[in-house]
């Protein structure tokens, strides 16, 4: 069987109204729509682009099941294009999740709870959120698959590997990153561009990175949204503005990178899970 070789994808760098998930919902749909028309497989959104990101304890009123009718309407509008939207989860009552949903053919084919909760700086998710447990890995096209995840994630190099060695052909990386929010002498803007170039070059996995530009109270989110190719090539970047991104992505490019750096095949599991144990 021949796959397809390219796919379609995109980065939706947009801002979100804080709290307002009925205005963020129709700037969904109205990417989704502009998604479609160039011919867009894969679509990422920001992290909780559906709610803001600094939502203290309003996050039990924000919060949706995955059956929320708001979330059906994004699937369908999505058709066969593969979207991932950010929302707060409701899993049960007091239970909620930083979340993405995975959207497909008018349904929800995945949900990605974030693993890693970051509670320095000005970041404060533990208090709020329940972490996830499990990684999460979703059919693009035949031949084409997706692993996410959300932000500070990709922070813990264990998550990332794990997540990585199923060897999805893509890693979708949405983030809230603001200027600033761990501390003064830590750039955002200059280590997630280091992280992310190190993952796709590493594992020879074109990474989709979505973040938000604009404000939000006090913070602004500086954006740099990317699309970069499996040896860690910038594919396409967005500007300093709300902007729709995107690139074309090769199986042939992917299977070249992983055959001259066979990270996955060498990565040895048994190894390294002895060489861990014991320690938490």
């Amino acid at each position: 069987m021949h796959y397809q070789d390219e796919l379609h994808v995109a980065a939706a760098q947009v801002n979100a109204e804080l709290g307002a998930v009925d205005a963020n919902l129709e700037r969904h749909l109205a990417v989704i729509r502009e998604a479609a028309h160039r011919g867009v497989e894969l679509l990422v959104f920001p992290e909780l682009s559906l709610t803001g990101y600094g939502l203290g304890a309003d996050v039990m009123q924000l919060a949706m099941p995955v059956e929320d009718p708001r979330l059906a309407r994004l699937a369908e509008a999505s058709g066969a294009m593969q979207t991932v939207v950010g929302f707060v989860e409701e899993a049960s009552p007091g239970e909620y999740y930083n979340a993405l949903a995975i959207l497909q053919h008018g349904e929800i084919v995945a949900v990605h709870r974030k693993l890693n909760l970051p509670t320095y700086g000005g970041l404060e998710e533990g208090k709020w959120f329940t972490h996830g447990s499990e990684l999460t890995l979703a059919q693009v096209r035949p031949g084409w698959s997706a692993t996410q995840l959300i932000c500070a994630d990709l922070w813990n190099p264990a998550l990332v590997h794990a997540a990585l060695l199923p060897r999805p052909t893509v890693l979708c990386a949405p983030i809230n990153s603001a200027s600033g929010i761990v501390s003064e002498d830590f750039s955002n803007e200059q280590n997630w561009l280091l992280n992310v170039r190190f993952y796709a070059m590493t594992y020879g996995t074109p990474v989709i990175m979505a973040n938000r530009y604009g404000p939000e109270g006090a913070s602004h989110f500086w954006g740099g949204s990317r699309i970069l190719g499996p040896r860690g090539e910038v594919l396409a970047e967005a500007e300093d503005r709300e902007q729709l991104i995107t690139a074309t992505l090769s199986r042939t490019a992917i299977a070249r990178a992983r055959f001259e750096l066979p990270t996955h095949r060498d990565a040895d599991t048994p190894l390294i899970r002895e060489l861990m144990a014991g320690y938490r």
